[in-house]
């Protein structure tokens, strides 16, 4: 194996201790996304596989330790459709604190979280509050580098607009895994830009299927062109946080 070169096995890395050993990165990236209702078309995992698609992107392009995902986290407000399973904000604060404490007593003192799915909302807390003790930490994407991707892939979708299950992944996922996208996205749009009860009543009050966005207007060059973006917006992460290092 190339140095620097990330094995993955799907979207589990694949590397072996000398592998991470002859690397010798000081950047690990942990991908975080959900197991949630994606309405009837795309995976419970679609977070975690867009998560994923962008770490191992990432991994690609530059010289960082790639780490397997946390696939469950905070998806309470889908909790009215089968199939999805959350931890509490709480839980996950924990974990990632204690992936990034474990990674510092082996060498690796800086994490960047990739965060797949929205409602993670602790994660900037856990973020801040890791900075403020003196501690490494990134959390990527913004919605700058999001909103710079849907430009630069033609994506026609507003990211207010793309909330669930619409263009964005449904792109994504038609370009990394065509395979798990089932019919229905074609037919399945459906806007609701007026969420701010969100938190307090939930997906179900806005949508019957799941669904808040466009997916018919998804397509795999978008996908590619969305990840493309995405890697290059991460040069100016690596190149503050490989700075300081």
């Amino acid at each position: 194996m190339r140095d620097g070169e990330i094995a993955a096995y799907g979207v589990v890395p694949a590397d072996t201790t000398e592998d991470v050993r002859a690397r010798n990165a000081r950047i690990a990236v942990l991908p975080v996304g959900s197991f949630e209702q994606h309405g009837p078309y795309l995976p419970l995992a679609t977070d975690t596989l867009v998560a994923c698609a962008i770490a191992g992107e990432i991994a690609a392009a530059y010289p960082v330790h790639l780490l397997p995902a946390v696939p469950v986290s905070c998806s309470h407000e889908h909790a009215a459709w089968p199939g999805t399973v959350s931890i509490s904000s709480v839980t996950l604060h924990s974990v990632v604190r204690d992936i990034a404490a474990s990674l510092r007593r082996s060498g690796v003192d800086t994490l960047v979280l990739v965060n797949g799915h929205g409602g993670n909302y602790v994660l900037g807390n856990v973020v801040q509050e890791s900075s403020a003790r003196g501690e490494r930490m990134a959390l990527f994407p913004a919605a700058e580098d999001w909103e710079t991707a849907r430009e630069r892939a033609g994506v026609r979708t507003s990211l207010l607009t793309d909330m669930h299950a619409g263009e964005i992944e449904t792109s994504v996922l038609l370009h990394t895994h065509p395979q798990l996208v089932r019919p229905g996205y074609e037919s399945a749009d459906l806007v609701a830009d007026d969420r701010r009860h969100l938190l307090t009543v939930g997906m179900s009050a806005y949508t019957d299927s799941g669904v808040i966005g466009r997916p018919s207007l998804g397509s795999a060059e978008k996908g590619k062109a969305l990840l493309a973006s995405l890697v290059e917006s991460f040069g100016a992460y690596f190149s503050l946080l490989d700075g300081e290092s």
